[in-house]
């Protein structure tokens, strides 16, 4: 049978002579990677607070697109000298997600003398309400605002 060669390093582990790993070490080792640990749980939080907002801010826009488009659908309204026509909520879009109101007003341009005169042009303008959470847990109040025309079909007439 032929010995095996082993060389001083492993004999010395294989030994018991050993020294190891000391506690200083130890405490360096785990501090290291609890510092790296809460880092990556920051930016994990911070990433997702973003996507948070993104996706609220995306909901909204798409709240004022449907509603702009349902107005420019509808029958031309004439603004009286009282106010301003406000546009009832898609039903497409009822009910809001929790959290959301939409507010829809059309403004006739024609400023003219004659409050009757009305060229055909409204302004039409969609206000988006909503809230978001801010990094420190607190809640802030958004509002998008989206801004379109309408034109009277002369066949309406």
């Amino acid at each position: 049978m032929k010995r095996l060669r082993v060389g001083n390093g492993l004999r010395r582990a294989l030994g018991g002579r050993s020294r190891g790993f000391s506690l200083i070490e130890l405490v360096i080792a785990i501090a290291l990677i609890g510092i790296i640990g809460v880092t990556i749980l920051t930016a994990l939080s911070g990433a997702t607070l973003a996507l948070i907002i993104a996706d609220q801010r995306a909901t909204a826009e798409s709240l004022a697109r449907t509603q702009i488009e349902f107005v420019k659908n509808s029958d031309y309204d004439y603004v009286l000298e009282s106010g301003h026509p406000v546009y009832a909520l898609d039903p497409g879009i009822q009910p809001l997600p929790s959290g959301y109101s939409v507010a829809t007003v059309a403004v006739r341009l024609n400023q003219d003398e004659n409050p009757n005169d009305d060229d055909g042009i409204q302004l039409i303008t969609v206000t988006v309400t909503y809230y978001t959470l801010r990094a420190d847990n607190a809640m802030r109040e958004q509002t998008y605002i989206l801004e379109d025309y309408k034109v009277r079909d002369e066949t309406e007439d």
